[in-house]
């Protein structure tokens, strides 16, 4: 998770810092944009990862979900003794 909000912060500085300095603004305008967009940028991906974790958890409980059902509705075989 912290890495996910690490890369999105490092995604956001520099987009914002691009960006900025692009339309040839002066650095301290270029540092304000690319921090604020830092921020944003890490809490987005912060939000997505947790949403992403939570999907990711969702799934693996119905896959056990079905699989306990399909072994509750499959026939069973009965044990036969070697006599």
């Amino acid at each position: 998770m912290k890495l996910l909000m690490l890369l999105g912060g490092v995604l956001g500085f520099a987009i914002g810092f691009i960006s900025s300095s692009s339309r040839e603004n002066s650095w301290p305008y270029c540092l304000w944009h690319a921090s604020l967009a830092a921020y944003v940028g890490g809490w987005l991906m912060g939000w997505w990862g947790r949403v992403w974790q939570q999907n990711l958890k969702n799934a693996a409980q119905e896959q056990e979900l079905r699989a306990a059902a399909a072994a509750m509705s499959a026939p069973s075989t009965p044990k036969t003794s070697k006599s």
